[in-house]
C-alpha cells in the first residue's frame, strides 16, 4: 500500500491515487493486520516497533533477527511484485524528502514522527491501557495522521524496511541512512519516555501484545481458554420451561409427589 500509491500516479499519470488517499491506505492496512494477526505474531511490521519491545522487556531478543529479516523480506517481495504488474517508472516507491527538504532534516522528521508512533504502540500494549485489539484503531489513526502532516517533508516512513526495501530493488539509495536512523532514533526516545511514564516493561499485557500467542516456543496455541458447550436442553421445552412428556413437574420444596400417590392426598 505504502509503495503502491506512487507506482499507480506514475504509470497512469497525475493523480490518480489522491495524495491522503496514499498516507491513509497504509494506515487502513496496518490497522487490519494488528486486528487479524496481532493476536497471533503481534504484527509488529516494522523492525524498530521490535526492537522497542525487546529493549522494554516484552519481546524476546533471539526473535528480533528473524522477525527484522522477514520484514526487510516483506518490502521487497511486495515492490517486485507491484513492479512486476505495474513496470517500474523512476524512483516511484520511494521514501524521499520533499522538495527543497535536506537529508538531515528528513530525518529529524522521522525520528519525531516514530517517537510518536512507537509511543502509541507502546502505550496501547501496556498494562495500563490494556486495549487488545483495539490498539489497532489507535495506531491506524497516528500512521495516518502523521502521514497527512509529514509526507510533504519526509515521506513519513516511519519503518526502515518500507525504505530499504523499495531502495535495494530499486537501486537507488538516495537518503537512505535518514530512514534508518531517523526511526531508530525515534524508537529510542519513545522506550525512554515508557520507562519514564509507565516504568519498566515485561508485564502480562505487554508480553501478550508483543509476543501474540506464539510465546517462545514458536508453535501457535489456543487463544484464550476452552470452554465447553452449554448442555443442550430436554426433548419438550427448552430447559427451565416446560417438562419433558411424561414427566410431572417439581412442586415446591417439600411437596415431591410420592410413588404412593400424589402430595395432596390426606391418606383416606
Amino acid at each position: 500500500m505504502a509503495v503502491g500509491g506512487s507506482l499507480v500516479n506514475s504509470r497512469f499519470g497525475g493523480d490518480v491515487v489522491p495524495g491522503p488517499a496514499r498516507v491513509v491506505a497504509p494506515a487502513l492496512m496496518v490497522m487490519a493486520i494488528i486486528l487479524f494477526m496481532g493476536a497471533v505474531s503481534g504484527a509488529h511490521l516494522n523492525p524498530v516497533v521490535s526492537v522497542a519491545f525487546a529493549l522494554r522487556g516484552d519481546f524476546p531478543w533471539r526473535r528480533v533477527p528473524l522477525y527484522v529479516i522477514a520484514q526487510l523480506a516483506g518490502a521487497v517481495l511486495a515492490t517486485l511484485l507491484l513492479i512486476g504488474l505495474i513496470g517500474k517508472h523512476g524512483s516511484a516507491g520511494l521514501t524521499l524528502p520533499g522538495p527543497g527538504i535536506s537529508t538531515w532534516t528528513a530525518l529529524a522528521w522521522e525520528a519525531l514522527l516514530t517517537t510518536g508512533l512507537v509511543s502509541v504502540v507502546l502505550g496501547t500494549a501496556s498494562g495500563a491501557q490494556q486495549l487488545g485489539p483495539v490498539a489497532a484503531f489507535g495506531v491506524g489513526a497516528y500512521i495516518a495522521l502523521a502521514g497527512l502532516l509529514g509526507a510533504p517533508v519526509s515521506g513519513a516512513s516511519m519503518n526502515p524496511a518500507r525504505s530499504l526495501g523499495p531502495a535495494l530493488v530499486l537501486g537507488n539509495w538516495t537518503s537512505w541512512w535518514a530512514y534508518l536512523l531517523g526511526p531508530a532514533i525515534g524508537a529510542l526516545i519513545a522506550v525512554g519516555i515508557a520507562q519514564i511514564l509507565r516504568g519498566p516493561g515485561g508485564g502480562l499485557s505487554g508480553t501478550r501484545a508483543a509476543q501474540g500467542t506464539l510465546g517462545t516456543l514458536w508453535l501457535p496455541a489456543r487463544i484464550g481458554e476452552p470452554q465447553l458447550a452449554p448442555a443442550r436442553p430436554e426433548r419438550g421445552g427448552p430447559t427451565g420451561t416446560e417438562p419433558a412428556a411424561g414427566r410431572p413437574a417439581p412442586g415446591p420444596s417439600g411437596d415431591q409427589p410420592s410413588p404412593g400417590g400424589s402430595a395432596d392426598e390426606d391418606g383416606t
